[in-house]
């Protein structure tokens, strides 16, 4: 079956998922939480040996009640993130209970400079790109899946007015500067494991991960503004707050180290602000520096 055929089936599949009620839509990503556990599945593993890591001093118990916690939002996130896709931008974006910033990134788009979002995995990273694309054309950088149905399926669920997919891949740098360079915005995942050589190492909740310094060296040499955003879950119901504030002016460093340390600790302030909000089941610290003699943690 072809690749876009492939695409259609899922996303017919995916927009009756997402016509559940959201309690429903709940209750059903709380069911995929236990059996991750149950059968101690790769997301179970992954984000039980991040917490080790990333919070040493919290007793046993506390990381099983956090690992619970983060299966249980991430089960969610994934099953309102069918919805999300699938149902029209509009009606989404009427779970924005709350926008702080929302003129700053109005203000920085106005400028003329070019805007780069930095859009850590917290919250739904997903409703943040309907809202910025009802700001304005926005590119965003994506990291192709394997399989080319796969790839499909995220062109088209993704492929809402104004959002322009860019793959993650050699030619995306020219293409992203050529945006900002003529006052366009930018959207970047920033906490992304980049491939050895696309990065630099840098403090993660207290040990060193590969960082990509996609985002500041496309800062320093456009001049663009650069602003974290996210949207953060809030009440037990399908709401959000949406926020924007402004980088420090450190992630432009010229100094590549400099940048990322400045990134990164950005990027930890916003997952402590809900721990089980930020995508622990991706392995984060996979590469070890050079020289380290250190292996991979997920081993």
């Amino acid at each position: 079956m072809k690749p876009d055929t492939l695409a259609a089936l899922g996303y017919h599949a995916a927009a009756l998922l997402g016509r559940l009620p959201w309690s429903w839509l709940r209750a059903l990503g709380d069911l995929t939480a236990w059996a991750w556990r149950k059968a101690d599945a790769r997301e179970s593993r992954v984000t039980r040996r991040n917490l080790e890591i990333a919070y040493p001093d919290l007793l046993p118990s506390q990381r099983e009640d956090l690992h619970r916690a983060i299966l249980r939002t991430t089960a969610r996130q994934a099953l309102e993130t069918l919805r999300f896709w699938t149902r029209p931008p509009v009606e989404n974006l009427a779970h924005l209970r709350e926008r702080h910033g929302e003129a700053l990134y109005d203000a920085a788009l106005a400028s003329g400079k070019g805007v780069i979002v930095a859009a850590p995995h917290f919250g739904n990273w997903e409703l943040l790109n309907q809202w910025l694309a009802s700001r304005g054309p926005l590119a965003i950088v994506y990291r192709p899946p394997a399989s080319p149905a796969g790839d499909a399926f995220l062109l088209r669920v993704r492929g809402a007015d104004n959002i322009r997919q860019v793959r993650a891949e050699g030619p995306a740098v020219r293409q992203l500067w050529k945006v900002l360079k003529e006052g366009g915005a930018v959207g970047i995942l920033p906490d992304q494991q980049p491939k050895a050589g696309d990065g630099e190492f840098a403090p993660f909740f207290g040990k060193q991960a590969l960082t990509m310094t996609l985002v500041s060296r496309l800062a320093e040499r456009t001049g663009a503004v650069v602003l974290f955003a996210w949207c953060e879950r809030i009440g037990p119901g399908p709401d959000f707050a949406l926020h924007v504030e402004p980088a420090s002016p450190a992630i432009a460093d010229a100094d590549p180290v400099a940048a990322v340390t400045a990134l990164n600790e950005t990027v930890e302030r916003i997952a402590r602000r809900d721990p089980a909000q930020y995508q622990w089941t991706y392995k984060r610290y996979t590469l070890r520096p050079a020289g380290s003699g250190e292996d991979t943690p997920y081993r």
